[in-house]
């Protein structure tokens, strides 16, 4: 296991950054970075680093929070920030509730992407929205239309993880 650990951070990780700087529940945000962990992916994006010390996101996480990388980005800074990661080769894809939002099984996803997360009532804000180069909805069949946002997230990577290009080699 000492081995595993020294190793660990050079392994190769998921070209998938979920960004949930517009999350605001401390414990959904630890349950998202033990997903994120679970499956390699490259960074979580928080809105500030400083939740990584609050206690219900420790108790989500799980003591994840040591081995997946995050990143910080005020919810102000969204659009600016997205526009960065498009120079880098990423596409933002806002994960929402929008009319036009392309079904889950329905999508092509791209190679490197940015999976944004809204806030757990009121989703994505318009500018953050525009920033996105295309939207994603889970379809829903149930009476209650939303997920929470850990199991929204899970079920968003899946097809992107399950696709043997971008998986890493361990």
């Amino acid at each position: 296991m000492a081995l595993f650990r020294t190793q660990y951070p050079n392994l190769p990780r998921h070209p998938l950054v979920v960004c949930a700087s517009l999350v605001e529940n401390p414990m959904n945000l630890g349950m998202l970075c033990r997903t994120a962990e679970a499956f390699r992916l490259e960074a979580l994006v928080l809105d500030e680093l400083a939740l990584t010390r609050n206690r219900q996101f420790r108790q989500g996480a799980v003591a994840t929070h040591q081995w997946q990388p995050m990143v910080g980005c005020a919810a102000e800074q969204l659009p600016q920030w997205l526009a960065a990661r498009r120079q880098q080769g990423y596409s933002p894809i806002a994960l929402d509730l929008q009319p036009q939002a392309t079904p889950l099984p329905e999508m092509h996803f791209p190679q490197r992407m940015v999976l944004v997360l809204g806030r757990e009532l009121t989703g994505i804000p318009s500018g953050v929205a525009a920033a996105c180069d295309q939207a994603v909805v889970i379809p829903q069949y149930g009476v209650v239309q939303s997920l929470n946002v850990q199991t929204a997230a899970l079920w968003q990577s899946m097809p992107t993880l399950a696709n043997g290009e971008c998986r890493p080699r361990l």
